[in-house]
């Protein structure tokens, strides 16, 4: 006889934890989820995506019930390398539990949120005699974490396609800074990463008549970019910023005038700005800057999403609803951070994201206290029951 697999938070992260899905590997980690949800009633389908010069990638799309309100939770399973597995506490993707907190690459980001609301759906589930006032789905792949080409915006385009439109998406990425219940992510900045070059003539310090010197040229234009603040935010959002990471002419002697020189950054920007808007203006202000000199430069750019913000409505007030009846306490509404996959998402539904407490994401001895994975496997039933109240028929 098969015995059916634990349906607690805690156990469910563990299986997780245990397959050591590193950017794309599924390793077993879908296959895992496939075993956990098809007895419930789940209709699973994995989608395999390729593209060109970027890593295959497995994915899974799984629903229970048919026809509206249709509730999208999204997610996953890949992770980040565990790095020097010797420093860690306990094995990288043993799952152990010490001392009430379980250890393990993904705990937090984001195997742990994916556990607590698979609990929370089958418990739902098993109340209910298998039956929901509409659908529930699972949107996971093994590509966030990775170029994130042939996952979540693949499947999302599958989806429209076979009509499994979500009318509501809930991400459960890590969204709390110190406590669970401390915000609820209702958008996210855009992100743009730059590439700037600046190219002269190569020469002897001692004679720089015969040389022209690329790097006043550059922090001319950097100077430029950072002169004014692109703008001061507003109610959704922090002020939009530039981050200079690396200026590098590849000089190995002190002697020598560099031909070129190189600088990358980013910048997060609120719903002020666009992608192309702000290429636009660090273009002019580039050639602003060098006009004159006698240099060149070029400006090149990759985008990751530009930014939103999901609107007040009853989406936002379930989810305030469910943490307060759980922690008493009233979720701060935020857009900081970084991105995810919700930068997709948002063009096909409304989305939030609530997930675990994101202290120690991507780091050595990645955890999370197991009381989390109880208080958010709680916060998440509540908020499926009062989902369905509000928007059911």
């Amino acid at each position: 006889m098969t015995v059916p697999p634990p349906t607690d938070a805690l156990s469910i992260a563990q299986a997780l934890i245990r397959c050591p899905s590193v950017t794309p590997q599924e390793a077993g980690a879908l296959d895992y989820l496939v075993s956990l949800l098809e007895p419930a009633g789940f209709r699973c389908t994995r989608l395999p995506f390729a593209d060109t010069d970027t890593p295959d990638v497995d994915n899974l799309f799984a629903r229970v019930g048919s026809g509206p309100p249709h509730l999208c939770f999204a997610g996953h399973t890949d992770v980040v390398p565990a790095g020097d597995e010797a420093a860690w506490t306990h094995p990288p993707f043993a799952g152990a539990v010490d001392a009430g907190w379980l250890y393990g690459r993904g705990a937090v980001d984001m195997k742990g949120g994916i556990a607590c609301f698979a609990a929370a759906i089958l418990a739902h589930l098993a109340e209910n005699d298998g039956k929901i006032p509409g659908s529930v789905s699972f949107l996971i792949t093994g590509d966030e974490e990775g170029p994130a080409i042939n996952g979540t915006a693949k499947v999302l385009d599958w989806m429209a396609r076979e009509g499994h439109d979500p009318d509501h998406c809930l991400v459960g990425e890590p969204s709390n800074p110190r406590d669970i219940g401390d915000e609820v992510k209702i958008g996210r900045r855009g992100s743009i990463n730059g590439v700037l070059t600046v190219t002269g003539t190569a020469g002897h310090v001692a004679y720089p008549q015969l040389a022209a010197n690329p790097i006043p040229g550059m922090l001319r234009i950097l100077g430029a970019f950072l002169a004014e603040s692109l703008d001061s935010g507003n109610d959704n959002f922090a002020p939009s910023n530039l981050e200079i990471a690396t200026i590098d002419t590849g000089n190995e002697t002190e002697n020598v005038i560099p031909p070129g020189v190189t600088a990358k950054f980013n910048i997060r920007f609120n719903n002020e700005q666009s992608a192309d808007g702000l290429k636009d203006l660090l273009r002019a202000q580039a050639a602003e800057a060098l006009a004159g000199s006698g240099l060149d430069f070029d400006l090149s750019f990759s985008s990751s999403g530009e930014a939103f913000v999901t609107a007040p409505g009853p989406l936002i007030e379930v989810m305030e609803a469910a943490v307060k009846a759980a922690t008493g306490k009233l979720p701060a509404l935020s857009t900081g951070g970084g991105t995810s996959d919700a930068r997709f998402i948002k063009d096909y539904c409304p989305v939030i994201e609530f997930g675990l407490v994101n202290k120690t994401i991507h780091q050595t001895d990645e955890r999370t206290p197991v009381a989390d994975l109880e208080t958010l496997t709680a916060i998440y039933r509540d908020f499926i029951g009062r989902y369905f109240l509000a928007f059911g028929s």
